[in-house]
């Protein structure tokens, strides 16, 4: 191999990533007539789309699926065979992926956008080093946006090497269904696992060291969701710490401490899903002098750094890691390089988890509001008494939506079917300040899952019409 070396001038910016964050800020760019190289080191799409939101979702689904199927007969329909293939589950999977992938590959040819498969190194301002399969080429670009996104953090465990022992990231890669899975760390990542592999068959134990699953949610939330999972045949250990991994035989041992004691949980296959950090590689934070703060790069309202031509989006800056929150950032960090007056705000971000049955939040919680000191009022109305709900058989669950004391929504939470979804209505009560009474109001088609939205929301100024 020839190795060369070029130098290229003519990008007024350059983005290193191309995930959600990454490839979405250079489609906005590419529309506001930027010229825009984006570098990326694997497929585009990154994390999310390749190894995290979308191929979990394609196995949510097949979970749903065979979930639903266990119940037939409660339906009236009688199945003859059921039997799980895993690795055609997987297949459908990878499928997908692979489907949405060569659809960001056409929207970035389609917008004149210059993508460099490669590893970007950046550590002079306004010039980022890619290494291809053809060799260095020195990049100048007027601005930069710096999209690597994050890894996942592999906690100081004796025994977290061993064969067996993998990340939300490898997990994805298994095509058998191991008999016995021990899940460490008890949010969300773990508990959509947990609940894709227990819909398998598979036995499941979840290991938490706080004192509640999901803990950055409303209280409410976990506490109902815990004896649910208990329910479906998942084992949860909260306030208990991982001691050891060990190998018997062909199998794995997590050795755990609570209060009780020690214990052995003996598993197959060991998650580790502790969270994530961002991903600094090939940044060279201390010859640029770039701003850190807790690990993760430093920005203000617009996503620029302390450097002036260096904008830095998506996980690699911490805070709320979602895939949409990345896609919002990009935009307005390439929006304000364009020159429009623009502010990133947090307060209406939607979370969703796709637990069974799935969760989804926006705003406060009431803990939070709680600790305020500030006046608020809460409402909730069960899936229970919704006729949609019932007809799905999917009544488990409820809203809850918090307001404030002139009936403003401020933040709501929902457990139950297709919450992931019915959160939009909202996220956007939140974002535009609207009064329960204008979601009241609002005519509702029936027999709708949206409906308890619609209840809820009359509870705050009163009551809902269909509970007692």
């Amino acid at each position: 191999m020839v190795w060369k070396e070029r130098v290229n001038v003519d990008y007024q910016v350059g983005i290193l990533g191309g995930g959600p964050g990454g490839y979405v800020c250079a489609l906005r760019a590419a529309q506001l007539g930027l010229s825009v190289v984006l570098i990326e080191g694997e497929r585009l799409g990154g994390t999310c789309l390749n190894r995290g939101c979308i191929p979990t979702k394609a196995l949510v689904k097949s979970a749903d699926l065979w979930r639903e199927m266990g119940r037939a007969e409660e339906f009236g329909l009688f199945v003859s065979e059921k039997r799980v293939d895993f690795a055609a589950v997987n297949a459908r999977k990878d499928q997908i992926v692979n489907a949405l992938v060569s659809g960001v590959e056409k929207l970035m040819k389609a917008g004149n956008i210059r993508v460099i498969k490669g590893w970007g190194e950046f550590n002079q301002v306004g010039q980022i080093s890619v290494t291809t399969d053809n060799g260095v080429e020195h990049i100048q670009v007027e601005k930069v946006v710096i999209a690597t996104g994050s890894v996942p953090m592999r906690i100081p465990i004796a025994g977290a090497d061993l064969p067996g022992v993998v990340t939300s990231e490898e997990i994805l890669e298994g095509k058998e269904l191991p008999k016995r899975l021990v899940v460490i760390g008890g949010g969300v990542i773990g508990l959509e696992f947990a609940s894709i592999y227990e819909a398998f068959g598979v036995k499941v134990s979840v290991v938490e060291m706080l004192p509640t699953l999901l803990p950055t949610l409303d209280e409410e939330i976990p506490k109902r969701l815990t004896p649910l999972l208990k329910r479906s045949g998942i084992d949860v250990f909260t306030k208990t710490a991982v001691k050891q991994i060990s190998q018997d035989g062909e199998s794995l041992v997590v050795q755990v401490e609570d209060a009780k004691g020690l214990k052995d949980i003996p598993a197959d296959r060991v998650l580790l899903s502790t969270g994530r950090k961002p991903n600094l590689q090939g940044i060279d934070v201390h010859k640029l002098g770039l701003e850190l703060e807790k690990g993760a790069i430093k920005v203000n309202a617009q996503m620029q750094t302390n450097l002036l031509n260096v904008y830095a989006i998506g996980d690699v800056v911490g805070g709320i890691m979602l895939a949409h929150v990345a896609s919002a950032e990009g935009i307005i960090a390439i929006e304000h390089i364009a020159g429009h007056s623009v502010e990133m705000k947090y307060s209406a971000i939607p979370s969703a988890i796709f637990t069974h049955p799935e969760i989804a939040t926006v705003g406060y919680t009431e803990q939070e509001l709680k600790a305020s000191s500030k006046d608020y009022r809460v409402s909730k109305f069960p899936f229970s008494a919704n006729g949609k709900a019932l007809a799905l058989g999917e009544s488990i669950g409820l809203v809850k939506i918090l307001a404030d004391a002139e009936g403003v929504i401020v933040g709501a939470s929902i457990m139950g079917p297709q919450a992931s979804t019915l959160i939009s209505e909202l996220v956007i009560a939140v974002e535009k300040g609207l009064r329960a009474e204008d979601i009241a109001r609002t005519v509702h088609a029936h027999p709708t899952l949206p409906e308890t939205i619609m209840e809820a929301a009359h509870g705050i100024d009163g009551k809902p019409l269909h509970l007692a």
